[in-house]
């Protein structure tokens, strides 16, 4: 890598920190805040989860590309990912600012289902943010097999957020 190459890698490095910090922080804070005079934005929730449908179909429709050697539509459909899960998030921070959280009404064992998959969406949408990130860079940096190593890992992470996103909405929705 050159000097300029290091110098911008270490740069978006501080950014991918404080990026991976800060939306979980905020989004935790705007959780606790209610926009008064503000109407609950009750359509957004399937809006939202058909973000996060169409979400993980690009993603693997760009893993097919890639694997087909079409670069440049992996390229859009990473950065079209990217910018849908940026929307998504505005969205969900909105509808909660406006909106009391739904508590799931189901009983028995569903309801272990529903927490363990709302649990693990959480925790990992958390976690997959620097993934996410890093493995950006790496590609915009032109440092394509570290790109590919931590796409091996980032992938998996993003479609399992993006796919139980939607499971935990079908699995709420009946309790709006």
């Amino acid at each position: 890598m050159s000097q300029i190459s290091t110098s911008t890698s270490k740069k978006y490095t501080v950014w991918i920190w404080i990026l991976s910090i800060a939306i979980p922080l905020a989004v935790a804070a705007l959780f606790t805040i209610r926009i008064p005079g503000v109407e609950r934005l009750g359509f957004l929730p399937p809006i939202y989860a058909s973000i996060n449908a169409l979400t993980a179909i690009l993603l693997v429709t760009a893993v097919i590309q890639i694997r087909r050697g079409n670069r440049i539509a992996h390229e859009r459909l990473m950065k079209t990912s990217i910018i849908l899960s940026v929307i998504f998030l505005v969205m969900y921070v909105a509808y909660h600012m406006t909106s009391d959280s739904t508590p799931f009404g189901g009983e028995g064992v569903i309801r272990y289902v529903y927490y363990f998959i709302l649990l693990s969406h959480i925790l990992l949408s958390i976690v997959v943010i620097p993934f996410v990130l890093i493995t950006y860079v790496r590609a915009i940096s032109g440092n394509f097999f570290s790109h590919k190593k931590i796409a091996r890992i980032t992938f998996p992470l993003w479609l399992y957020v993006a796919v139980t996103g939607v499971i935990v909405y079908l699995m709420i929705s009946p309790y709006y």
